[in-house]
């Protein structure tokens, strides 16, 4: 079974971050990369000198606001699932995606506000050593994309 996966970034402050996202989209075949809140957009100078290229490749939308993105993926019966350890979030290696879906990425500090994680049809969380809880948003991303798109 292949499956369709969407991006969702809200509140990504970091340019780099953004192009890095647009570069790990169009390496994996992510379906639509979902820009929203103050996520930084293409063109910009520091977005296309981390994507290569790769934000003229990848299909993508920007919302001021991510009501308007969360009502349009419901509308194409798209669920959201949140990046994000939570204490009921479903572990990576355990995750069996849907046919298609959306991935919610929050900010690099504070992670997906509870506001948002009541909209999410589950969380999925990384299981990771040492005494960090968490990734770079861009490489979560690329661990996460990797495994869902294979099935």
């Amino acid at each position: 079974m292949s499956v369709k996966l969407h991006l969702l970034a809200h509140n990504i402050r970091s340019r780099e971050n953004v192009g890095s996202l647009f570069r790990t989209a169009d390496s994996l075949g992510v379906a639509k990369l979902w820009l929203s809140g103050y996520t930084p957009v293409p063109p910009d100078a520091k977005i296309s000198k981390v994507a290569l290229g790769a934000e003229t490749a990848v299909a993508y939308e920007a919302f001021p606001d991510i009501e308007s993105v969360l009502i349009r993926l419901k509308a194409q019966d798209i669920p959201v699932y949140a990046l994000e350890l939570t204490p009921q979030a479903i572990n990576l290696a355990e995750f069996q995606p849907p046919q298609e879906m959306a991935l919610l990425l929050g900010t690099e500090t504070t992670g997906i506000p509870p506001s948002l994680l009541e909209q999410c049809v589950a969380s999925i969380f990384i299981p990771q050593q040492g005494i960090k809880e968490s990734l770079n948003v861009t490489i979560a991303t690329s661990i996460a994309a990797w495994k869902i798109l294979q099935g």
